[in-house]
């Protein structure tokens, strides 16, 4: 089951983004839970949220997942938001 994960980051918390990026990317390619992602960036290219696409037998795991991510642990985010997701194109 793929589902989208859309946070956005707490205002001025960039400096916690990039403390926790490592830790975060590390955490992505343990759980090997990841279809693809990146940061959502604002008007000037500065990263400002995360889009991951995690594919999970459901939304218990997206939940589970998202709650052990770094970057929430760390307390980066103001919002997320976790939907079921379907792949029609790419």
């Amino acid at each position: 089951m793929l589902i989208a994960l859309y946070a956005k980051d707490k205002p001025g918390a960039l400096q916690v983004r990039k403390d926790n990026r490592d830790a975060h990317l590390a955490y992505i390619k343990e759980t090997g839970a990841v279809a693809m992602a990146g940061p959502l960036l604002d008007e000037a290219g500065g990263m400002c949220g995360s889009l991951v696409v995690l594919d999970l037998p459901d939304m218990a795991a997206a939940e589970a997942w998202a709650e052990g991510d770094p970057y929430a642990k760390a307390g980066l985010f103001a919002s997320v938001e976790l939907t079921a997701w379907n792949k029609v194109i790419g």
